[in-house]
């Protein structure tokens, strides 16, 4: 198999794998998914969260305009961190949490 092959070969699987990343869509009119409100909120209660978990609000994080850098040379770090993690609190906070009752 020649090298030009192989490196061919890669990109069904890799297209696999990052198609699994995506997840639901949202409901219509909604930031974040059904999946993405359950994981968030087992974050915010779960004294060991998952892989999956951190995943889900990384997709999140990245809804709200997070683009984590390829190197550590950030300079606008942590601020667009911490505004993407408002955004998310605000998503979550109207889409997610029910009031007490429903």
């Amino acid at each position: 198999m020649s090298a030009r092959t192989r490196t061919l070969s890669i990109f069904p699987a890799l297209a696999l794998l990052l198609a699994g990343c995506v997840g639901e869509p949202p409901p219509p009119g909604r930031y974040l998914s059904d999946t993405e409100c359950r994981d968030l909120t087992a974050l915010r209660t779960n004294a060991h969260p998952t892989m999956a978990e951190h995943q889900s609000e990384l997709v999140a994080l990245r809804k709200a305009g997070y683009d984590p850098p390829p190197f550590y040379d950030d300079p606008y770090y942590p601020e667009d961190l911490q505004a993407a993690q408002r955004l998310v609190d605000y998503w979550y906070q109207t889409e997610c949490v029910r009031p007490q009752g429903q």
